[in-house]
């Protein structure tokens, strides 16, 4: 028989318990603390003195409750101290930046990106950009890691990008080649840009509260953050999500991936240009531009967006009978055509999928926006930090 847990594996596992609760939902009564984690005042007072001589959290600023006693000291995590890379390789630009405990952006770094340019260019202007936040980084100030979300199929074990036919990518290795222009012995975190937005939305943004959600990312191609039960739905060897290439269209448009027919080439960012007869035009203006003309009576433009607004409603009808989800976040690009599509996308939601799945599904846009992915992959990097806060390696 195992033995139980020791004292000793209590206690950190109440400090990881505390620090995520003041990470995830910011300042944060001791009294309030005490409720939540179940856990007496004197327990609750000698983790928050454990995490603060750690410099992970402060103590202080009492709250007054309008009760009789002495105000509940608040507990807040050290968000200018302590903080995670996070960098996104996107479609058209490359992004760092440096956010703090508690999820604060704190600095960014933003650059255009060529399309077509491999993973081996994007490494250098990224270590330039993490670089250029460490020198800006307060006195004092510790990094707990980094995190990077890309738009690719993404090895879990090593941030091999096995597949990124958006970008031209195949077998890329970006973790090991960012860890090493970085000099980070810890290594770098690597997740596909579609999960990464539905774990930072899901930790802090539409899908609070929700633990069943899909967040669909869009640009030329589409992916899928899945979240079932509160956890992350990845699969074997981290690959899971591809929904952009469900074919939808058997004999369709070819994709980039090499089949015919898929989802993303029914509403990707090409799928709404071309249909708008915009042929050309590339990039997250050119999609803004069909939506505003769409929006001032162009009807060539109309009838690109219920097009497009129609096949995103029928993949998500699809996913709605697959994983009957809570909330469906639409991200990237998609956020603009839903907006544009929304009733579109309803109708045919409610003509394909089963009454039982779709009645109490929400639809939503994402309430971080453009900061969901650095938000998300620096919370790949907190997260070894949260599970053992005395234990993780701090630099």
């Amino acid at each position: 028989m195992r033995a139980g847990p020791s004292q000793e594996e209590i206690r950190r596992q109440n400090l990881g318990a505390l620090l995520r609760h003041v990470h995830v939902n910011g300042a944060t009564t001791r009294a309030e603390l005490t409720n939540t984690l179940g856990l007496n005042r004197s327990t609750i007072g000698a983790l928050t003195a454990d995490l603060a001589a750690a410099g992970l959290v402060s103590e202080g600023g009492a709250r007054e409750t309008g009760r009789a006693g002495r105000p509940s000291l608040v507990v807040r995590p050290e968000s200018q101290r302590v903080y995670a890379y996070a960098l996104s390789i996107e479609v058209d630009r490359l992004r760092a930046a440096r956010v703090g405990l508690g999820g604060r952006v704190l600095d960014v770094r933003t650059a255009d990106r060529p399309r077509g340019t491999l993973a081996a260019e994007a490494v250098g202007p990224l270590a330039g950009f993490v670089k250029e936040l460490h020198h800006s980084a307060p006195p004092g100030s510790v990094c707990v890691g980094s995190g990077v979300a890309v738009s690719g199929m993404v090895r879990r074990d090593d941030g091999m990008v096995r597949l990124g036919p958006t970008m031209g990518w195949v077998d890329e290795p970006l973790g090991a080649a960012l860890a090493e222009a970085l000099g980070d012995d810890r290594g770098v975190l690597v997740g596909n840009v579609s999960d990464v937005c539905a774990l930072a939305e899901h930790t802090r943004g539409a899908a609070v509260g929700c633990d069943h959600v899909i967040y669909l990312y869009g640009d030329v191609g589409v992916g899928a953050g899945i979240i079932v039960g509160g956890r992350r739905v990845t699969g074997h060897g981290g690959y899971g999500g591809e929904v952009g290439h469900m074919v939808v269209h058997p004999g369709g448009r070819p994709c980039l991936c090499g089949s015919r027919g898929c989802w993303e080439t029914e509403i990707g960012e090409h799928a709404l240009i071309q249909a708008a007869g915009r042929s050309g035009a590339v990039g997250r203006e050119a999609v803004l531009a069909v939506v505003d003309a769409a929006d001032r009576g162009d009807g060539l433009a109309q009838a690109a967006i219920r097009q497009v607004g129609d096949w995103l409603g029928f993949g998500v009808a699809n996913l709605v009978n697959i994983f009957n989800p809570e909330t469906v976040v639409f991200g990237g690009t998609l956020r603009d055509v839903y907006l544009a599509a929304a009733a579109h996308v309803r109708s045919r939601l409610n003509s394909i999928a089963l009454p039982a799945c779709r009645e109490h599904v929400r639809l939503r846009t994402p309430k971080l926006g453009d900061d969901a992915p650095l938000i998300g992959a620096a919370e790949l990097a907190f997260e070894q930090l949260l599970a053992d806060p005395l234990d993780a390696t701090i630099a």
